[in-house]
């Protein structure tokens, strides 16, 4: 009866631990403290009809008030239905690495076998050997696996975050052009209403009148493309904080904010970012996760089924009959080297991925970070230089006009070279928030980097002044 303790005594620790409990949400905390230095948000899941009604009530009241980036920010972790649609598989891989970590279920077999007058009866318990011994290893590369998924899903959690402060800018920034383009129109409708009636009192000719005339068609026009450009970036926003029905008539601010002192100066910003991107920390968690499952296959490479059990026969005839038997998968045609080969593929498939994440987080850094100094010096330029000029040139010609040096069209003329300058003065301060924002996302993770553009501002700004 000695022989037996071992095998009795593997069972009980299986059943200890199959009785142990893993605290449910650790991977949603976890993911937790990587994004709340980032969004300082919180983040929830929605489980239930309850859940969903407090966070429809955080929606409904913080778009109450006119929605900053903050509380963009804020409505989009708690709304969008994508990620909450990933919070709830990363709760799914989190329960797929509590089952591996479990020691496997011992089975029993029980049968009944009749020789004319003799019954025998055969009891069966067996216990998947393979299994037991690998399950260190094999709970490490499951944690090594969720790990990864949880830096994975706070990316996702971080490009949403990203996503939503660029959609506010644009959004932000339409309105406020927009608003800017009806003023331009109005303007432009009075010009060309008193060139008509100035023509038809004789004080000025059709060539004048067909220019005041062709202005308002084409501020007509920009209007027409300003609308566009609103109702698509306000549509974006939408999308992103995951908002229908009553709450799409929320109020944004009537204009950005305004550009800084000076910008940021982050020298040693390629080491910053390959300390915290997220990116960078799964590809390399990935590494070390194919690393460990090639020395798990190398182990297993010639015995993959193993198993340990105990019998227990009775006879109405016979003494009772007890013992043990191992069942061992014999290698005579399959000797693991496709598996082993695989494995190896993958690890190095894994390498070279690392790399390439690597090498493309330190460009991608480099470009967000001249992007983001480009873009800050051109709207200071706008702010300081041009803007202001275009301010004392129009003081100037008001001057002259009071004294009767130039006429009301001269004036005009003057008044429409003033609206591209305003237009990329608002587009230069967009593509700065835009660039800060693509910089924050470069720092911590993937970033969609846009190639800079000739302004379309600049380019009104050429076709006024050609009037």
């Amino acid at each position: 009866m000695t022989r037996f303790r071992l095998p009795f005594s593997l069972l009980a620790v299986a059943v200890l631990a199959g009785c142990a409990s893993v605290e449910r949400g650790a991977a949603l905390k976890n993911v937790q403290s990587l994004t709340k230095t980032h969004t300082d948000q919180t983040l929830t899941v929605d489980r239930s009809p309850e859940d969903l009604t407090r966070t429809n009530g955080k929606v409904a009241e913080l778009l109450r008030q006119p929605l900053g980036v903050d509380a963009a920010v804020q409505i989009a972790l708690l709304n969008n239905r994508n990620l909450q649609a990933r919070l709830q598989q990363l709760g799914v891989t989190e329960a797929e690495v509590s089952q591996a970590s479990r020691l496997p279920n011992p089975g029993f077999s029980f049968g009944r076998l009749t020789r004319g007058d003799e019954v025998e009866l055969e009891r069966g318990l067996h216990i998947n050997l393979a299994r037991l011994l690998t399950l260190p290893l094999v709970s490490r590369l499951e944690e090594r696996r969720l790990q990864s998924v949880q830096r994975e899903v706070a990316m996702d959690v971080l490009t949403l975050a990203a996503d939503t402060r660029k959609a506010w800018v644009q959004a932000v920034a339409a309105g406020e052009s927009l608003r800017y383009m009806r003023q331009v129109q109005e303007a432009a409708e009075a010009s060309a209403e008193l060139a008509r009636r100035l023509q038809q009192a004789g004080n000025v000719n059709a060539l004048m009148r067909l220019r005041e005339q062709g202005f308002y068609a084409d501020a007509a026009l920009g209007l027409a493309r300003s609308e566009q450009i609103h109702r698509a970036a306000r549509e974006r926003l939408t999308r992103l904080l995951g908002l229908w029905g009553d709450q799409l008539a929320f109020t944004l601010p009537e204009r950005l904010p305004d550009l800084p002192d000076a910008p940021k100066d982050q020298p040693d910003i390629e080491r910053q970012a390959l300390g915290q991107r997220l990116d960078v920390q799964a590809a390399r968690l990935t590494a070390e996760q194919t690393a460990k499952n090639l020395r798990l296959t190398q182990v297993t490479r010639f015995i993959s089924v193993f198993e340990l059990g105990l019998r227990r026969n009775t006879s109405n005839e016979v003494p009772r009959q007890t013992g043990w038997e191992v069942g061992l998968e014999l290698p005579l045609f399959d000797w693991g080297g496709a598996r082993t080969a695989k494995a190896e593929g993958i690890y190095m498939q894994s390498l070279h991925q690392a790399a390439a994440t690597a090498i493309n987080a330190r460009s991608e850094v480099r470009e967000a970070y001249g992007n983001y100094r480009a873009s800050y010096d051109i709207a200071r330029h706008h702010r300081d230089e041009i803007v202001p000029l275009k301010k004392r040139i129009s003081e100037e010609q008001v001057l002259r006009y009071n004294g009767m040096l130039i006429g009301v069209f001269e004036l005009l003329a003057d008044a429409r070279s003033q609206v591209g300058s305003v237009n990329a003065s608002i587009e230069a301060l967009r593509d700065f928030w835009l660039a800060k924002a693509d910089l924050d996302a470069a720092l911590i993770g993937r970033a969609s980097l846009s190639i800079p553009t000739a302004s379309a501002g600049a380019a009104s700004a050429d076709a006024g002044a050609g009037h």
